[in-house]
């Protein structure tokens, strides 16, 4: 099922009420769901390798923490933030300034705006510390996505 936006984030408590979580796609939710993201935010880092390291192996520790309280949600929001972790990286080492596209597409009216927006991308600058910060981070996301209990939790997860 599609993450659900349309919930009051400010007020849910994920732990007590785990029911009302769907997994979306990607990173949907990453910045919304409490109380993980304040748990797992504070560590979240990138700039350097080394700093991208600690992050990641935080985050992952969080996310085998989570597993081992069978807390499924806790477990997919650590995954999304080393997820996170690897696309914000790769979009600094292709971009310095972090943005991807000459206008946001987000801020477009219509769907074919957006789609036009999509077209106009930076030009690439590559920078190879913040690329070595997203290897990191792919690293942790690609063992927390295909780990055994975490794959069987999500397998029970409410689809609908």
């Amino acid at each position: 099922m599609p993450f659900d936006y349309s919930l009051d984030f400010k007020t849910i408590d994920f732990r007590l009420s785990p029911e009302l979580y769907r997994v979306g796609k990607g990173e949907q939710g990453v910045l919304l769901v409490e109380p993980y993201k304040s748990e797992i935010l504070p560590h979240w880092r990138f700039k350097t390798p080394e700093i991208a390291r600690q992050s990641s192996e935080k985050i992952y520790e969080m996310f085998l923490n989570y597993l081992e309280q069978d807390d499924f949600v806790g477990a997919d929001m650590a995954r999304k933030f080393l997820q996170m972790g690897y696309t914000r990286a790769r979009r600094y080492a292709n971009h310095k300034s972090g943005k991807k596209y000459q206008k946001n597409p987000q801020k477009e009216s219509s769907q074919k705006a957006q789609k036009e927006a999509r077209k106009d991308i930076l030009p690439y600058e590559v920078d190879p510390i913040k690329a070595e910060s997203a290897a990191i981070f792919k690293e942790k996301w690609t063992l927390a996505k295909t780990n055994e209990k975490y794959l069987q939790l999500l397998a029970k997860w409410p689809k609908d």
